[in-house]
């Protein structure tokens, strides 16, 4: 006589043993780990079900089962937000590694943007975003209309860590720091994990509002140290390019105010007696320009070299390389008009 027992999982916070035997490929369902990848990606069951074209109850449960398999909690909640755990973190690159190369091998050419659907997320700053995001939804709306775009924000001159972990597809800025460190590497017979392609290259200038008090006459080196500064910055710290240029040469500026986007910078300076540093090309962008003064800066400033910077992952998938040339035939005609 045979005997069936049902377990019954009660409804509290399931605490996982961690010398659980580890689960094998024999045992696993895959489908599990695509499941994952997008939850891990959205941080919500609710994005990800939609996206998978499943009803929460059946994301909820396969992540149910891939937790028994694995022997790790994976995604706790906290809040409305789901949080990683420390493996899922480390799991997480892996898995979308591994997805992305089974999809380009599966379909190595079969890219077609008239009939693709898929969402393609870039980070970048407010200035790029501004001038090339116009042209490019005009662009996927004529070409690939079920395709979407992310843009967030870029807070990091080192986008590595991002592109790594699959939070973005392309990011686009100045990394200059990044490029020289993949250069050396590459020169000591390192592998590199990251590619990069020259889109543009600018230069900034000091912008202040009509009748600014240093608006007419020359702007010397000691009447713009004197000044009261307002510095963009992503990532918060109140030093920039400018002020490293600056203490080439022995001398510091006096930074009252740091904001995260150059519109902010762009709309404070227009209304106050703030100076400020943009690229000359987003001058005419920010909706001021008419109630601006420019002036060269009393130095030499750095050249502002914008790149896209991508994980070697994704090199030979044909969407992403659709995607960098539209990027780069497009950064092409707006930024050298």
């Amino acid at each position: 006589m045979r005997h069936h027992f049902m377990l019954v999982m009660p409804s509290i916070h399931k605490t996982y043993d961690s010398s659980m035997p580890l689960t094998t490929l024999r045992t696993l369902d895959l489908n599990l780990l695509k499941i994952f990848d997008v939850v891990m990606a959205e941080r919500s069951l609710t994005r990800a079900a939609h996206l998978l074209a499943l009803t929460q109850p059946a994301v909820s449960n396969a992540l149910r089962r891939l937790r028994d398999a694995i022997g790790d909690e994976l995604l706790v909640r906290k809040g409305r937000a789901l949080e990683p755990t420390a493996r899922a973190t480390e799991l997480w690159p892996a898995v979308r590694d591994a997805l992305q190369r089974l999809q380009i091998a599966l379909a190595p050419n079969q890219f077609d943007p008239a009939v693709a659907s898929t969402t393609f997320v870039l980070t970048m700053a407010d200035a790029t975003a501004a001038e090339l995001m116009p042209p490019l939804v005009a662009l996927i709306t004529e070409q690939a209309p079920g395709i979407s775009l992310r843009v967030v924000p870029l807070t990091t001159r080192d986008p590595r860590k991002l592109l790594d972990e699959g939070h973005v597809d392309l990011a686009i800025g100045h990394f200059p720091a990044v490029l020289a460190d993949l250069t050396a590497r590459a020169q000591s017979g390192e592998t590199i994990s990251f590619l990069h392609q020259r889109l543009f290259q600018g230069d900034y200038v000091c912008v202040m509002r009509r009748g600014h008090p240093l608006a007419e006459g020359p702007l010397t080196l000691d009447r713009y140290c004197e000044a009261r500064h307002m510095l963009v910055s992503f990532s918060g710290r109140a030093f920039g390019f400018i002020d490293e240029a600056l203490g080439a040469l022995g001398r510091t500026r006096h930074v009252v105010l740091t904001v995260n986007q150059f519109f902010t910078a762009g709309k404070i300076v227009a209304h106050s007696d703030l100076l400020t540093v943009l690229p000359r090309h987003f001058v005419n962008v920010t909706g001021f320009a008419d109630q601006f003064v420019l002036h060269e800066l009393p130095f030499a400033p750095p050249t502002i070299q914008v790149d896209a910077l991508w994980h070697q992952r994704k090199d030979g998938a044909s969407a992403h390389a659709w995607l960098r040339s539209r990027v780069t035939d497009l950064a092409a005609q707006a930024f050298h008009k």
